[in-house]
């Protein structure tokens, strides 16, 4: 732990509070003027200044001592955020990350992923900016069967990614990946959504992870056609979708089988050929017209995957390493409370092993 007051913690702790620094200081009694200059690095805590500080924000002391860099958002949240998301779910969102980050971190120096499969790196423009091509080789190095791609969760997670569940209940975001050179590729969805649309979400992520290391105007449109072709190849899906006439109720049998929603199957209907621009807007009107667009019924619906890597790092921890919840709660300077809220119950996932 460093011995110096990292100042971009103490914004990160306020913001994850959902606090502006004059609530700040009207909670903590300290001045407006000195936490807007230990924001700004220009004074030091007084010892009395970080005491209200950390505890009327809940943090303890020593996490503001704490030498991680702080990050931004993932452009891919930047391109895919909504104009009613405010800039204070904004702020929250960017806290959350960090201080989650901060708590993968540490948990990491007592274990060890070991990847079972390989996590393809290919550049989309090296593939004629197919990203359907990128998939179908993710899909053979993988070894997956063909047809749907059960447990998408499991195959990422033994690729080496780390995939947490969030709750983004105010905020309409789908999910992002954040990539740090001294870490695995940490993927985050928002448990709220549908159980469909979070597969089709990692699956976007994914398509990330493997094809981009530079952000581009495009890079959104090629993780949505990753994703599609990685969940519902061409040449397995076409004869499902085509041979007779597409209808709403076949869309709907052909949902709980692929995992996906009835509206990415229709739209993966029209781009494999498997009926025509006019039969493509009949079904829509269709769709709309039956509330589909909004909400897909709720009979279809199936249960989320759930990611086992997290939970299996935190039950090593209490289980074999010998930590009580406030000796966890201390190795990741933060509070019981908010180590109750972040990170999960333990899983039954086994692909770790403690670094002697």
């Amino acid at each position: 732990m460093s011995t110096e007051f990292n100042q971009d913690l103490l914004r990160i702790a306020r913001q994850a509070r959902g606090w502006s620094q004059s609530e700040l200081s009207k909670r903590s009694g300290v001045s407006q003027a000195n936490i807007s200059k230990l924001e700004n690095g220009l004074i030091g805590p007084t010892d009395d200044v970080l005491v209200s500080v950390s505890s009327t924000l809940g943090f303890p002391q020593d996490f503001f001592f704490q030498n991680d860099r702080v990050i931004g958002l993932p452009m891919s949240v930047q391109y895919r955020k909504r104009a009613s998301v405010g800039q204070k779910a904004i702020e929250q969102l960017e806290a959350e990350l960090n201080i989650r980050i901060l708590h993968i971190r540490r948990l990491l120096d007592a274990a060890e992923l070991e990847p079972e499969l390989p996590l393809p790196r290919l550049d989309v423009d090296e593939y004629d900016g197919d990203p359907s091509r990128i998939a179908d080789l993710v899909r053979r190095t993988w070894l997956a069967p063909s047809g749907p791609l059960r447990d998408l969760i499991s195959w990422v997670e033994r690729a080496g990614c780390i995939v947490v569940h969030c709750d983004f209940a105010a905020l309409k975001v789908d999910g992002f990946t954040v990539q740090i050179s001294d870490m695995p590729p940490c993927i985050f969805l928002n448990r709220n959504q549908p159980a469909d649309r979070q597969r089709f979400s990692l699956a976007h992520e994914l398509g990330h992870v493997v094809m981009h290391r530079v952000p581009s105007p495009e890079m959104e449109d090629e993780a949505n056609e990753f994703a599609a072709a990685l969940l519902m190849p061409p040449r397995d899906i076409r004869p499902h979708l085509s041979g007779r006439p597409l209808t709403i109720q076949r869309l709907a049998g052909l949902k709980p089988i692929w995992r996906v929603s009835m509206a990415a199957l229709l739209v993966r209907a029209k781009t494999v050929g498997a009926i025509t621009a006019n039969q493509s807007q009949y079904l829509w009107r269709q769709m709309s017209s039956m509330g589909y667009r909004r909400t897909e019924p709720p009979e279809l619906d199936f249960t989320p995957e759930q990611p086992t890597v997290l939970p299996e790092i935190i039950r090593l921890h209490l289980e074999e390493l010998g930590y009580d919840l406030p000796d966890l709660a201390t190795a990741l300077r933060t509070s019981e409370d908010d180590l109750k809220a972040l990170h999960p119950l333990p899983g039954a996932s086994r692909r770790l092993r403690v670094v002697k």
